[in-house]
């Protein structure tokens, strides 16, 4: 009886899980291991669990678990109550301008959350915007829980809107009509039919802004501080980042942040597979969308509201401090220019030198991030080797890693003394953490794309003589490009203007677009702040169009 035959490694399988290793294994377990080993960064494994006791029995540490979750699930909430209606109306009746609110709500995505809480902060605030317009201010609401509640909201609602109004398009109306047929009211038809129908995209959605809320640095540090409203995400950073620097006590926070993040994907595990949702049979549907009647005024006028919320008011008041020459000469035509634009553009500040860092970072990381993506993808859905599930696995978890978890398992990871080279403190470790926190948005789209190839497709490649690798050079890569490139210029637009990560393992005298916003608002200079914020705003928003537009052109002539 002959010897079992070895199967012959596919490359594109090694290089995927190389990477992984490297941009998703290290940093993570490096956090798991400072966590049990306190003495870890000293080079010794002495006292197992020393500082797991301590730090779990530390007062604050509740109080801050505590105010996570409050902030999570408000965030939540909020955002459902917002989006929900405002999804229904869109999915299920003709809203005048649908196309232009879908846009408009498209904005929030583009403006960072922590540059959208500082405009509010300019608006707000005691003698902000809204007290030299209308004479008062909402600054005891803003510096608030409920007013970080409200802000992050402003910021991640379009989440919800989106999901759930395409989910509800794709389910219809059908079955809400038979309900209505055996006298069910549109109202408990809805509820009982067309809501719960909908669950998928609405449990998905939610999960997202959950995962959004408690990872969120910017926000809480701006506001909750004024508060006195502590969360993980800034003990991390206090651990981190202030004398005595507290590593294992980072650590320990950082797994908490995980498992916060792992136990809201389980919750929505378990709603989406306790039944089944499935209302496509493989016969078309027609849908036609109903009119809104006499409630066409007050849903166009809620649609304007909350886009004025979201949209214009933060947009308007990042543009007003841009062109303002001083905080202190308020909102008159004497006091705007454009000065703040004239020191960007002139790079006095090193404005510029911050702009092309983050931009060449969030080229590179688009680029390793489709690469990896479409390279895991590939090894998940269609290499036949074992071990494919372990890299699943590993391509889901940075969806549970919060940003600053990634920044501090990069710091434990190559920070340690008995390295012989390492990528600390280099531009090398920013384009790491970016790879990791954006990860997901690649896999994601790759692994769509490449459920939809058949598998003839490859096998007719290798039958001509191909190699995996070249079969997936020269076959499925270009395939699934268009999917792929979707989510690179996501990985753009993101990393550019990415903060936390930035802030705690930025290499010193390395400015990114984030850290040199967040710093000319420590120093004062809000205008110049708001002006960088602003340009990043125009490119993160147009260079996205500008691609999606040339590659349409290239496709059409092709």
């Amino acid at each position: 009886m002959g010897a079992k035959s070895v199967q012959p490694v596919n490359p594109a399988v090694l290089l995927a899980a190389i990477g992984l290793v490297i941009v998703v294994v290290v940093p993570f377990a490096l956090i798991v291991l400072q966590a049990i080993f306190p003495e870890l960064g000293r080079g010794s494994l002495a006292a197992p669990f020393s500082r797991l006791a301590q730090t779990l029995g530390d007062a604050k540490l509740l109080r801050m678990t505590g105010n996570t979750m409050l902030l999570g699930l408000g965030v939540a909430a909020l955002s459902a109550l917002i989006a929900v209606p405002l999804a229904v109306m869109r999915s299920l009746f003709r809203v005048p301008g649908a196309l232009v609110w879908d846009i408009l709500m498209l904005v929030p995505f583009m403006i960072p959350p922590y540059i959208a809480t500082l405009g509010w902060i300019m608006s707000l605030q005691p003698r902000g915007y809204l007290f030299q317009l209308f004479g008062f201010d909402l600054a005891p609401f803003l510096f608030s829980i409920w007013g970080i509640i409200f802000v992050m909201t402003l910021n991640t609602f379009p989440v919800v809107y989106f999901a759930v109004s395409r989910t509800i398009e794709a389910v219809g109306s059908r079955y809400a009509d038979v309900a209505r047929v055996f006298g069910a009211s549109g109202w408990k038809a809805f509820l009982r039919i067309t809501l719960p129908l909908s669950t998928p995209g609405l449990a998905a959605s939610l999960l997202l802004v959950f995962a959004m809320a408690i990872e969120e640095y910017g926000t809480p540090a701006a506001l909750g501080r004024r508060a006195g409203f502590d969360v993980l995400v800034t003990g991390i950073d206090l651990r981190v980042s202030d004398w005595p620097i507290d590593l294992p006590g980072a650590a320990i926070l950082s797994l908490i942040l995980v498992v916060l993040s792992f136990g809201a994907f389980l919750v929505q595990r378990w709603l989406i597979t306790r039944r089944s949702y499935q209302t496509t049979n493989g016969k078309p549907q027609s849908f036609e969308k109903r009119e809104l009647g006499r409630w066409k005024a007050p849903v166009v006028a809620v649609f304007a509201l909350v886009v004025f919320l979201a949209t214009c008011a933060p947009l308007l008041a990042i543009l007003a401090t841009a062109l303002s020459r001083t905080l202190s000469g308020g909102l008159t035509w004497s006091n705007l220019g454009f000065g703040n634009f004239i020191t960007i553009f002139s790079d006095s500040t090193g404005a510029l030198r911050a702009l092309s860092t983050s931009l060449g970072l969030g080229v590179t990381a688009a680029l390793l991030t489709g690469l990896l993506g479409a390279l895991s993808a590939y090894a998940v859905v269609k290499s036949k080797m074992r071990g494919r599930g372990v890299l699943d696995v590993l391509t889901i978890l940075p969806n549970a890693l919060p940003g600053i978890v990634v920044a501090v398992g990069l710091i434990l990871a190559w920070n340690q003394p008995w390295l012989p080279i390492t990528p600390y403190n280099t531009a090398l470790i920013l384009l790491l953490a970016y790879c990791c926190i954006l990860l997901p948005q690649p896999v994601r789209y790759a692994t769509a794309a490449f459920h939809q190839l058949g598998d003839n497709l490859e096998a007719a490649a290798r039958v001509f003589g191909a190699s995996p690798l070249t079969a997936f050079r020269r076959i499925l890569l270009p395939l699934i490009f268009p999917s792929l490139l979707a989510s690179m210029l996501l990985v753009f637009a993101v990393a550019t203007r990415e903060l936390v990560a930035s802030i705690l393992v930025a290499p010193v005298g390395m400015q990114t677009i984030s850290t040199y916003i967040w710093r000319q608002f420590e120093q004062g200079s809000v205008g110049l702040g708001m002006a960088m914020a602003f340009i990043t705003i125009l490119i993160t928003t147009l260079f996205p169009l500008v691609v999606l537009s040339l590659m349409g052109k290239r496709g059409s002539l092709l």
